[in-house]
């Protein structure tokens, strides 16, 4: 495709904005911050602040977005508003977008709508490139791990749709590390290799690494990219002065009221009060924390809107954080 000069010049003034890491060994650069679609780009929200969000990632060099087929709310929801954006104004950038989409989780009814099974992740990627008016995605995770389904299918399948040319790479995400050993092993033999695992991690969660899953993904040079990085908004500001009638808490969505106990509170001022040290909302410096972790390639960030993205990007510019900065942190963190 040719661009204009202004094109160009924009382009420039893009990623300028954005520092960019390697996922693991492989040719894949993600930014240090992606724009997760888990929330805000559904049918409770409307089309223009989404897209408003969406813009102001891509227009500061956030080029990977990340989705699956049932974000919402309602299921696929997220999927079709990119498909809209796209189709009306993105689609000239596709080659600068790096999108990723997910199945195995809940999506529809009946025995075939969820887990990892090669009917269910062919056909729910065959219904995600539909509803974002895609050929093929960046990325395609198996979004869990499946018990109940030999591994080897699962394995197989996703190299099959590599081979297939619906997806370039490939991830898995919320796997045991048993399994992910087992996994990179496989997709490495037959031609489909691993690009990144997605899980979990923040300041007050740190399992991958407590369960081994960072230690597998050092070892074999895979990426890593992390999302819940402000543990659902506890590390988000929001909570400092009490719980807002507006906020997720309030509502008992995905983040419980007694989750705020008086020793949370006080760990979340220890940690605020961190961070204004440093020059920092409490939000950036959780993020450039782990932005320093060394196996984390690129940090998952949701927006409520432009202005609050515009906010946390700011911490891909953060200061180096001392030993004594790190020591604090675990020591208020894990009290």
């Amino acid at each position: 495709m040719e661009f204009e000069i202004d094109d160009y010049k924009a382009a420039e003034q893009r990623y300028e904005r954005m520092t960019y890491a390697r996922s693991g060994a492989s040719g894949v650069m993600l930014p240090r911050l992606s724009l997760g679609f888990w929330h805000n780009f559904g049918d409770a929200t409307a089309y223009s602040k989404s897209r408003s969000i969406a813009l102001a990632a891509f227009d500061n060099g956030i080029t990977h977005f990340d989705l699956a087929d049932n974000y919402g709310p309602s299921p696929g929801a997220a999927e079709t508003f990119l498909g809209r954006l796209l189709y009306e104004e993105l689609g000239r950038y596709r080659d600068e977008l790096f999108i990723s989409t997910k199945a195995a989780f809940d999506m529809w009814r009946g025995p075939y709508g969820t887990y990892a099974s090669r009917k269910h992740l062919i056909a729910s990627l065959d219904q995600s490139l539909r509803r974002m008016r895609l050929d093929y995605v960046d990325l395609f995770y198996c979004h869990r791990f499946d018990p109940h389904t030999p591994l080897e299918e699962t394995l197989q399948t996703l190299v099959d749709i590599v081979r297939s040319g619906k997806a370039l790479y490939i991830g898995v995400s919320n796997w045991p590390a048993d399994a992910l050993r087992i996994g990179i092993e496989y997709l490495q033999e037959h031609g489909a290799p691993l690009l990144i695992y997605q899980g979990r991690m923040n300041i007050f969660d740190r399992e991958p690494e407590q369960k081994g899953i960072t230690d597998v993904l050092a070892s074999k040079r895979k990426g890593f990219i992390t999302f819940s990085p402000l543990a659902q908004g506890l590390l988000s500001g929001r909570y400092l002065n009490g719980i807002p009638a507006d906020s997720r808490m309030a509502q008992e969505r995905y983040l419980k009221s007694n989750t705020l106990t008086p020793h949370m509170l006080a760990k979340l001022h220890k940690l605020d009060d961190l961070a204004r040290q440093r020059g920092e909302t409490l939000a950036q410096m959780s993020l450039a924390w782990l932005m320093n972790r060394e196996v984390v390639t690129s940090v998952l960030v949701g927006a409520s809107g432009k202005e609050q993205l515009l906010e946390n990007i700011k911490a891909v510019g953060a200061a180096p954080f001392t030993d004594e900065e790190l020591r604090l942190i675990d020591d208020i963190a894990l009290a």
